[in-house]
C-alpha cells in the first residue's frame, strides 16, 4: 500500500476520509509531527517524499509539474505525486486515493503526476 503525506492546501477531512477506509494507513499531513513542517517549499516536500517513500497528495495542478522535472534533472526522484481534483468530495478523492493505493505494483507511479480520479 503507498504511503501518503497530504499537503498544507489538502483539508484535514482527507486525512479522516482515507483512515476511514484503512486505519493502518500511514498517512500524514504537512504541519504535523513527522510531516514537513507548515510552509515547507514545494521542493522539499518533493524531497521529504523521496527520502520517506511517500507519494504525495496535492492540489497543486499549477506548479507541481516544474518542481517534479526540476527535482528529476537533479538525478532525484519520487514515489509518485497525485493531484486530487478539487471539484471532487473529499470522500469521492479518498475512495479514488485508496483504490490507487490498494492496488498499486511496486514502483508504479515513481516519478509521474497523476491526476486523481483519472476515470
Amino acid at each position: 500500500m503507498l504511503n501518503y503525506p497530504l499537503d498544507e492546501h489538502i483539508p484535514p477531512v482527507y486525512r479522516t476520509q482515507l483512515l476511514r477506509l484503512n486505519e493502518a494507513w500511514s498517512i500524514r499531513r504537512v504541519g504535523e509531527p513527522g510531516a514537513p513542517a507548515y510552509g515547507t517549499p514545494d521542493p522539499g516536500l518533493l524531497l521529504w517524499c523521496e527520502e520517506n517513500e511517500f507519494v504525495l497528495v496535492t492540489n497543486n495542478r499549477k506548479s507541481m509539474p516544474t518542481h517534479l522535472i526540476d527535482h528529476l534533472a537533479r538525478g532525484r526522484h519520487v514515489s509518485g505525486i497525485f493531484v486530487v481534483d478539487p471539484a471532487r468530495s473529499a470522500t469521492e478523492n479518498a475512495e479514488a486515493l485508496y483504490l490507487v493505493a490498494a492496488t498499486a505494483a511496486p514502483g508504479e507511479y515513481q516519478d509521474q503526476i497523476v491526476y486523481i480520479p483519472f476515470w
